[in-house]
């Protein structure tokens, strides 16, 4: 039986333990035992599933502190982050689901005079084939099931192969809780099980991670005609003003792009600044980074840890080289820092940017951030929207009308203005472009995950 070995990319890929993945019966054996649950657990209604899903909700808030530790282990995200910006974040979304479902998938009236009334009602697809990826476990986790569940709809999930443990982690978890047998499901393994999983007999597709991924499930979406949900890459645009404030602006700059090591869908990821304040943007942002602390990440005083794999290294380090051999400058990082063992790379800052540069072309998953200049506000509109990607950007001005103007030349689908961040679990989050189809969260997300049924009735 095939393994995923997972491996600690913090500590010179020390093997940390290992997952059986999922054969093409044990696939369609837990998409046919979703198949089997999804009338009882549709039949139950939103108030019901509200209250078992609660106690799923406790029960991974009792064990918040030993999933914030594996994500660490397992993907390098520093302890402090594991803990706020994945696990504790994840439970205040799912708390957010769970306190507005009710509302968000009542059924509506939409037409009504003395003889008729038309009423429409919010009903799931069936089965859902949720795949998600490895950058933040939990809330990725949450971000694709809760949602659905919520609505009625049965779950097979596939939890990325570089995280295969805390997949596991979640499935002891929930197998303890209350929910029916076959309503929530895990595979294992890498891309060839999530395409086997699409494959199957499933009602919608929820995935979250790469376009280059998304688009052939979207093509067996299609070919089924089934919905889909996809919230794909991204290469958001920042663009700094002549008159923005930078004082306590570069703190919220630094999570915007190297939270996480830079792994982040949204993260902010071409800077691109009025020439005016170029220079001064690029040396506070030199003399901020190489303050931040580099190391283990099970260390609590640690700011940066490694990537999630030699393989996300690999990559990062050749778009680097790429953008150096084109004549880009480093203003800072560049390498990787001496005396680590895995997966790990400075903070970086090029300058000298040019279109031609993969760090300009493609999404770069890491903590490496372009900063380009511009003359006039045309030219920084030109610039954010030079790439096919269309997901977060960010807007740097004390001028509330030109924040508004721009917002509105921007293709993406989340704006941040002056660091007032978009994430709520209120809000719709996704993307124009190549960044996806579909949105998650809020009202938006509850739609996305039901089909509507409209009964028109005499009075």
């Amino acid at each position: 039986m095939a393994k995923l070995v997972s491996t600690n990319p913090a500590r010179n890929y020390e093997v940390i333990g290992e997952v059986e993945v999922s054969s093409e019966k044990e696939i369609q054996e837990k998409v046919e035992a979703a198949q089997n649950a999804k009338q009882e657990w549709k039949a139950l209604g939103v108030a019901k599933r509200v209250e078992l899903l609660r106690e799923v909700h406790r029960m991974f808030e009792e064990n918040k502190e030993a999933l914030a530790q594996l994500v660490t282990k397992e993907m390098g995200m520093p302890i402090s982050q594991s803990r706020v910006n994945d696990v504790d974040s994840g439970l205040y979304y799912f708390k957010w689901y769970l306190d507005n479902a009710e509302k968000y998938l009542a059924p509506e009236v939409t037409y009504e005079d003395e003889k008729a009334i038309h009423t429409v009602y919010h009903e799931p697809y069936g089965v859902a084939g949720v795949i998600v990826p490895w950058n933040f476990p939990f809330s990725n986790f949450i971000w694709g099931v809760g949602q659905n569940l919520l609505a009625g709809n049965t779950v097979v999930i596939k939890h990325s192969e570089e995280c295969p443990l805390f997949g596991k982690a979640i499935e002891e978890v929930t197998a303890k809780s209350p929910l029916p047998d076959g309503v929530f499901n895990v595979v294992y393994g890498d891309g060839k099980v999530g395409s086997y999983l699409a494959r199957q007999n499933i009602n919608s597709i929820s995935f979250t991670g790469s376009t280059a991924v998304g688009k052939p499930l979207y093509k067996i979406a299609a070919e089924k005609l089934i919905h889909v949900c996809l919230e794909l890459g991204g290469s958001a645009p920042g663009i700094i003003f002549e008159d923005a404030e930078l004082e306590g602006a570069v703190d919220g700059l630094y999570f915007s792009r190297f939270g996480n090591c830079g792994q982040a869908c949204d993260a902010l990821k071409r800077l691109i600044v009025h020439e005016s304040r170029f220079d001064e943007v690029v040396n506070r942002f030199k003399e901020y980074l190489e303050a931040r602390k580099v190391g283990d990440p099970q260390d609590e005083s640690t700011e940066v840890g490694p990537l999630v794999a030699k393989r996300q290294l690999r990559l990062l380090a050749a778009q680097v080289r790429d953008a150096i051999r084109k004549g880009a400058g480093v203003a800072t990082g560049g390498k990787a820092p001496k005396g680590l063992k895995g997966a790990y790379f400075l903070p970086t800052l090029l300058t000298a940017v040019t279109p031609n540069m993969r760090v300009w072309q493609e999404e770069v998953f890491g903590p490496v951030l372009p900063v380009v200049s511009f003359k006039t506000e045309e030219e920084a509109i030109q610039l954010a929207n030079d790439t096919k990607y269309g997901l977060g950007s960010y807007i740097f001005t004390k001028d509330k009308d030109r924040a508004a103007r721009v917002a509105g030349m921007l293709e993406a689908g989340m704006v941040s203005v002056n660091n007032v961040t978009y994430l709520q679990p209120s809000s719709p989050f996704g993307g124009y472009k190549q960044s996806g189809i579909g949105r998650e969260h809020g009202k938006f997300g509850f739609s996305d995950v039901s089909q509507v049924k409209v009964v028109a009735t005499e009075k």
